[in-house]
């Protein structure tokens, strides 16, 4: 073995090869808008990676070192395995070493199927399944008994078995006793169809009786049912025998002959169930989705009474107590009642469901149900719900990277979130947080700042070292490190007030509030403590009310801000208009698609278990449109060349000379006005950070007319310098006479408010009741809530 030598000359062994890897080195990335970075992050540390929104810190962390440790597991599993799992590409680096395992923590929002819960998403039901199956009183069966995503079956038949080189036929029967009610299969509520909404039972269907999108007379979804021959068209509806009302709402598919066609025949309400309710509602067109919320009902079913167990499941308990009253309760509550259980046949399982249920306490979570539905979790509670089971992990030496946790944390749960991201580190993990919150970078051991722009302004490491060095830095990140708003000398006085009375969705308790209107009211609390339901609960949908809130924006590679916004229709109009042919030349998913890529832009390659290869098409060379139609231009542009520019050049372009286009340009002054004029019109949505596409869905409302705004977390992703263009747009929507209401935690948008509502004092049952109304100033003076105490200390008071 080598040896060194200290001055006193006693030998001290040489360091071991194996401890020569502290770093994970980056050098060459080029993902996205990253511009060669080169970076090297110390392991076994906690590193804050921040920077404005879009400036490349989700491209380094997520789409290169976490891409890169993800493909490198799969390629361990065999070529059979991996024909399973997803193929990703090799993230576009020179140089990529040093790393370790990684485990991604993400806001993506967990599965908004029904039957996706809190408790079926961490395991927690399975426990519980097992726990009832074993001590529940009657005995109904195994821990199936007690699922509601198995339903309760039973058959027989003949098998045929092979005994002695001969064939034998032998009568088997089976049964499996699931937990799954019966009437809404698992899904807690059933949905109707009100029938007044399908057609006027007045009119005949001559006279235009069907009330569907759609089905007006003369097409062929109308023609189907006038000229079916199973009914007079030219009767009014109410007139209909039992028979022939069967026929028209609920007929079976039947192949029949309709004006000469062969076509299937099918009741109008099973065709708008597959037609319509089976796609998702956000990807609708505003007037399907419309008519679908005016016609379909969704109520909690009447057998299970919204708990998707049979009634064998909800009869079996233990101490009274049965699994669907359990997974109704607050996790604190059930947390305590499992302790009290002592059983030493389930010993084992009982330790492991009490800590479980222990860390959704720890982690902030102990004012959900287990029942919760896991797509009505907001994102930070979606990214805290996915930590749960890497609290008690015994892992060590893996990277855990997590988009920025504190989303949707209030200032004092913020702490806790400190010590759980300390805790994992010291346990001799590497840590990787994207994060804008001071209070988080203020811990960090490593801290790497991109820049100093946004898009193609960013891509560039600004900053690397400790929190000391990045405020000496003066980069845009540490000049606003220690930003704090002021309180106003002078809140607007309100014009108005929406009444709110015995407001009791969720754990709301009776709240009767007035929410000032006119002026900028923030609604704040801890995390759990009622915001949403009081604001979403309460704030009647309708004219007049624009909601923004947290639900992802949905895309695929071909959706971009020109197409999302809708800014391409009156700039296909204009086009169309300047050439004199038709708007349909000018989009790249429909006639002047490029033909060799189908208005891709690029050709992919599938190769199976491999990674699929994209190259450039050669045909359009990357513009999305056939040659011809690049031949037409507006203002000396053709569409690929207005796709390509930013929202500040498309601004200018379509606001004043041959390219003015009044509607173009009121959508473009929205996208700059929330800050995204960095953003090309034909960036695709996939490519957009979080901050990014929260904002771009804020500048689509804008154009929705209406007196009141309801905004839920805008400051969400957001760099602390953009927090100030925010309280900036906000302001100009007040001024310009809108109510905005917006629910928050950061506190430079409560100290900047009109009119401050703070629920509390604590989260679940412990919360929903008003703990203070009144002026930013008012509160900081009367320090009487949580809230209160943060924000003083926050404006220095």
């Amino acid at each position: 073995m080598s040896m060194t030598t200290r001055t006193d000359d006693a030998p001290v062994p040489a360091p071991h090869a194996a401890d020569s890897h502290e770093l994970i080195r980056v050098h060459g990335a080029r993902e996205n808008n990253l511009r060669n970075v080169t970076v090297e992050i110390p392991k076994r540390r906690l590193t804050v990676f921040t920077g404005v929104s879009g400036s490349g810190k989700s491209s380094l962390v997520f789409d290169t070192i976490a891409a890169e440790s993800r493909r490198l597991i799969n390629e361990t599993y065999s070529a059979f395995v991996q024909g399973f799992m997803p193929t990703l590409a090799r993230p576009d680096v020179d140089v990529l070493d040093g790393l370790t395992t990684a485990i991604i923590v993400d806001q993506q929002r967990m599965g908004a199927d029904p039957r996706s819960t809190v408790g079926t998403a961490t395991d927690a039901n399975a426990m519980l399944r097992i726990l009832f199956s074993r001590l529940g009183t009657p005995h109904i069966g195994s821990p199936k008994a007690f699922s509601f995503n198995v339903a309760s079956m039973s058959g027989a038949g003949a098998v045929t078995v092979e005994r002695g080189g001969k064939q034998v036929k032998e009568r088997r029967a089976f049964t499996v006793t699931g937990g799954m009610c019966p009437r809404c299969e698992g899904r807690g509520t059933v949905t109707d169809i009100d029938l007044t909404q399908l057609y006027d039972a007045d009119k005949s269907l001559d006279e235009g009786a069907l009330t569907i999108p759609g089905y007006k007379p003369g097409g062929w979804n109308h023609r189907l049912y006038s000229e079916s021959g199973l009914y007079a068209p030219d009767k009014p509806i109410r007139t209909f025998t039992q028979a022939q009302l069967d026929d028209f709402l609920y007929r079976e598919p039947t192949r029949m002959k309709i004006a000469g066609i062969n076509m299937t025949y099918e009741g109008l309400v099973p065709r708008i169930q597959k037609s319509m309710l089976a796609k998702d509602r956000e990807a609708m067109q505003p007037h399907i989705r419309e008519f679908v919320d005016r016609a379909v009902t969704f109520t909690t079913c009447p057998d299970c009474a919204g708990t998707r167990l049979s009634e064998a499941a909800r009869s079996s308990k233990i101490k009274g107590i049965s699994i669907a009253d359990a997974c109704a309760m607050q996790i604190s509550d059930l947390a305590e009642w499992v302790r009290e259980l002592d059983e030493p046949s389930v010993a084992p399982l009982l330790a492991s469901l009490r800590d479980t249920l222990d860390s959704f306490v720890e982690i902030g979570l102990g004012y959900l149900s287990l029942d919760r539905p896991a797509g009505t979790l907001s994102g930070g509670e979606a990214q805290r719900t996915k930590m749960i089971r890497h609290l008690g992990s015994s892992l060590t030496d893996v990277t855990y990277v997590f988009d920025e946790p504190t989303a949707g944390l209030h200032p004092h749960d913020i702490r806790r979130m400190n010590d759980l991201l300390l805790r994992l580190r010291d346990k001799g993990n590497t840590v990787l947080v994207v994060e804008h919150k001071p209070e988080v970078i203020a811990i960090a051991d490593h801290v790497v700042d991109l820049g100093p722009g946004a898009g193609t302004a960013g891509g560039t490491v600004c900053f690397e070292g400790t929190v000391a060095g990045l405020r000496a830095a003066r980069t845009l990140t540490g000049r606003h490190l220690d930003d704090r708003a002021a309180l106003k000398d002078r809140v607007r006085e309100p014009s108005g007030a929406l009444e709110i009375r015995g407001a009791t969705t969720h754990n709301l308790k009776g709240v009767d509030v007035d929410i000032p209107l006119g002026v900028l009211t923030v609604v704040t609390g801890v995390a759990g403590s009622g915001k949403s339901s009081l604001v979403h609960g309460s704030v009647p949908a309708g004219a007049g009310v624009v909601f923004v809130d947290q639900s992802p924006i949905r895309g695929s590679r071909r959706s971009n801000p020109a197409t999302y916004t809708g800014l391409l229709e009156p700039v296909r109009k204009a086009f169309a208009k300047a050439n004199g042919v038709k708007p349909a030349l000018f989009s790249a998913n429909s006639e002047g698609a490029c033909p060799a890529c189908n208005g891709a832009g690029v050709v992919y390659t599938d190769l199976a278990i491999m990674a699929g290869v994209a190259t450039t098409c050669e045909e359009c060379e990357g513009r999305r449109f056939d040659a011809s139609v690049l031949e037409y231009r507006l203002g000396g542009r053709d569409i690929s060349e207005v796709l390509a520019m930013t929202v500040e050049q498309a601004e200018e372009f379509f606001g004043s000379g041959e390219g003015r286009t009044p509607a173009a340009h009121r959508v473009l002054r929205n996208l700059a006005d929330v800050g995204l004029g960095y953003l090309t019109l034909g960036q695709p949505l996939t490519t957009l950070s979080g901050g990014e596409r929260q904002r771009l869905k804020l500048a689509t409302h804008m154009t929705e007319k209406g007196g009141i705004y309801v905004l839920d977390e805008p400051t969400t992703g957001l760099h602390l310098a953009d927090v100030e263009q925010l309280l900036g747009l906000l302001d100009r929507l007040v001024d310009a006479g809108k109510s905005v209401i917006v629910i928050e935690h950061h506190q430079a948008v409560m100290a900047h408010a009109d009119w401050i509502i703070d629920l509390g004092p604590g989260a679940g049952h412990d919360g929903g009741r008003i703990v203070f109304e009144g002026t930013p100033a008012q509160l900081v003076a009367a320090r009487s809530t949580i809230t209160g105490e943060h924000l003083a200390e926050y404006v220095g008071r």
